[in-house]
């Protein structure tokens, strides 16, 4: 399958002066005389698609002039790139990585868990998924049966297309909002049906929740079924990954129990017709859109796509300062110098001898210490191997800095954990047998189909689930959800090297969980109010 060509250049012009009700808190701004999402722009050929395609571009491109330029004013285009702030936030925040360059806007506090509400990268992540929803809400206004209808498209089968482009954008609107509220706890809501030129009010999590769920729930049935759409698109399977996301986290969003409806929604992505990967590592290379697990991922392309994102930072950011490994990796021989290193409760989790053929441990030790007592000493820590910018095959990728590998946000190997924690937790319709046979899938596959290292139902315990699930799927965006989730991100009955502050991690406060609300994003909407500690 191909991938979809992405316009963000598109994304211009019109959207301080029809926009500016979810924009004005952003910084968004215009500098290209093309006008996204006008009558003119409706005139042009083929002008549905691509504004669709602008829509999803915005989860991969950060502006209209290449790789180094942002549309959010301010911060520069890596701390505005939706896949990379979310990996920070999500991974960098946690016992997984450390990143060397404390000079870098932002990092420092995120890995050391002392952000305050002027963190650069917070601006970032939440600036990018409201702009996402200003982007998904101007293409539904756009597209609505009497534009159509004023622009001469009479055409059933024209109709029918935009059609299922409409509810595409609104799980895209709907995985926004899932982000802000897991990050941020609240948001600026606006659908649209909202005024123009008004701040939107405040969505607390509660109603995100019930807005993210009902807006689902309505548009799957006229999804396209799982893997039948356009790689890279959106179809029933990711909608219902989001809701089993949700609902897994409900405890945490809303105080209730929805893991029977998680179960659910997990079985229904697993009856899609994804299937595991044979090899592991086939799911972090330059050609893993190839891949029968993926469900959506955020696109990269060395050329197409060029952008300071997720896998460009890791890939480059692997490479370590002794090994100059980059060459095995896709990129330049010395990458980024590295970047990224291993903090030691993550290469911890994969000792013992169960682990010796594992798959999935790319860990590189060599002549390293495993502790990081200078995080500015590139030469201490572990490093990884896990991305790749070469196919399965070994090909490198077109460009040896931007590369070709998407960053897989959601794949069948999560939704095989998902039903094993609820069935863990004593959910209703989960069976502890079937919970074991998928996470021995997954544990066979790393082992080339060894059946060493399988557990049985005993050994399904809950701290083992949440070390499996880094052990599958570190570096994929979902760590500190799971460490919140299992009630061990705050606080300090477990601790990593670095949180808080202390070179073997000391205790946090509870209101971490949250990450406070851009200081530009308060100033700019009086409906938004802070969240509490900070």
């Amino acid at each position: 399958m191909k991938k979809i060509k992405f316009n963000l250049f598109l994304i211009v012009g019109a959207l301080t002066l029809t926009m500016s009700s979810c924009t004005d808190d952003l910084d968004i701004k215009s500098d290209d005389p093309l006008v996204f999402l006008s009558d003119e722009f409706f005139e042009q050929p083929d002008a549905y698609r691509q504004g669709l395609a602008g829509v999803y571009g915005n989860l991969s491109l950060t502006g209209t002039t290449g790789a180094g330029s942002s549309n959010i004013q301010g911060i520069d285009a890596g701390t505005s790139q939706y896949g990379r702030c979310l990996w920070y936030l999500q991974n960098l925040s946690t016992d997984e990585v450390l990143w060397s360059y404390e000079n870098d806007p932002g990092t420092r506090e995120i890995q050391r868990n002392i952000w305050t509400a002027s963190n650069p990268i917070f601006r970032g992540m939440y600036g990018r998924g409201m702009f996402q929803v200003a982007l998904v809400n101007e293409f539904l206004r756009q597209t609505t049966p009497e534009k159509l209808a004023s622009r001469g498209i009479t055409s059933q089968s024209e109709i029918d297309e935009i059609n299922d482009f409409r509810n595409e954008v609104k799980v895209l609107r709907a995985l926004a909002y899932y982000h802000l509220m897991d990050l941020f706890g609240k948001a600026a809501f606006n659908d649209e049906n909202s005024a123009l030129g008004v701040a939107g009010p405040q969505y607390d999590r509660s109603q995100l929740f019930a807005y993210i769920e009902s807006e689902l729930n309505s548009v799957i049935p006229n999804l396209k079924a799982p893997r039948t759409n356009e790689y890279g698109r959106v179809d029933q399977a990711v909608a219902r990954m989001i809701l089993a996301k949700i609902y897994l986290n409900a405890q945490v969003y809303i105080g209730q129990d929805r893991l029977a409806d998680c179960v659910t929604q997990c079985n229904q992505v697993i009856a899609g017709g994804y299937t595991l990967n044979p090899n592991y590592l086939n799911n972090f290379t330059a050609d893993n859109h190839l891949s029968s697990e993926m469900i959506f991922s955020l696109q990269s392309d060395g050329v197409a796509t060029q952008n300071y994102g997720p896998t460009t930072v890791m890939i480059n950011g692997q490479v370590g300062s002794i090994e100059q490994n980059g060459t095995a990796l896709g990129v330049g021989s010395g990458g980024w110098g590295g970047a990224l290193r291993l903090r030691k409760q993550f290469v911890e989790k994969f000792e013992g001898s169960d682990f010796a053929n594992d798959d999935r441990n790319t860990i590189i030790s060599g002549v390293r210490n495993i502790d990081i007592s200078d995080v500015a000493n590139r030469d201490q820590g572990y490093i990884l191997a896990k991305f790749s910018n070469r196919t399965s095959s070994g090909v490198a990728g077109i460009n040896s800095t931007f590369v070709d590998t998407d960053f897989p946000l959601f794949r069948l190997a999560d939704v095989y954990l998902m039903y094993a924690e609820c069935a863990a937790r004593g959910a209703a319709g989960a069976s502890l047998s079937q919970a074991v046979t998928y996470v021995n899938a997954l544990r066979e596959r790393a082992n080339n189909g060894n059946t060493a290292a399988n557990i049985s139902a005993n050994e399904l315990t809950l701290d083992f689930i949440l070390d499996e699930r880094s052990r599958e799927l570190h570096w994929e965006g979902h760590r500190r959800q799971d460490l919140i989730r299992f009630g061990k991100y705050t606080g300090g009955s477990y601790n990593w090297a670095w949180k808080g502050n202390g070179s073997n991690g000391i205790a946090i406060s509870a209101n971490l969980a949250l990450f406070p609300i851009p200081t530009a994003s308060l100033a700019a909407n009086p409906n938004l109010t802070q969240n509490p500690g900070y």
